[in-house]
């Protein structure tokens, strides 16, 4: 790795923390339940990574650049362990199992959607 490859993970990576931080402190989202703010991070992440891999960029620039600085520092998947682990401590199993489901599964219906929004507009 070159110090123009580590300077764009470093940038990007700053941008995405700067973003996530952004979000976690200003975004509240209530459909009917209280949805997490590192939920609605993963859900975006998701989304944008699904989009970046139907684009299939092959330049090592832009890929230091998505996928391991912007993408890697934005999504919080420790955060979302950390959640878990709290949710186990207070012995909430019902709970954790639902979190972890939607999670999961609606992190991955974005990536999709992502995916696919990329190939419908090809």
């Amino acid at each position: 790795m070159d110090i123009k490859s580590i300077s764009i993970v470093l940038v990007s990576s700053a941008l995405g923390l700067i973003l996530r931080l952004f979000i976690q402190k200003n975004l509240r989202i209530n459909i009917g339940f209280n949805i997490q703010n590192t939920s609605i991070i993963n859900f975006i992440s998701s989304f944008f990574l699904g989009l970046l891999v139907a684009l299939n960029f092959i330049n090592n620039q832009i890929l230091f650049l998505f996928y391991i600085g912007f993408l890697g520092c934005f999504s919080t998947f420790s955060s979302f362990i950390y959640q878990l682990f709290v949710l186990f401590q207070k012995r909430k199993f019902m709970l954790l199992l639902f979190h972890y489901i939607e999670v999961i599964v609606i992190s991955c219906l974005c990536f999709y959607f992502g995916f696919f929004v990329i190939h419908i507009t090809k």
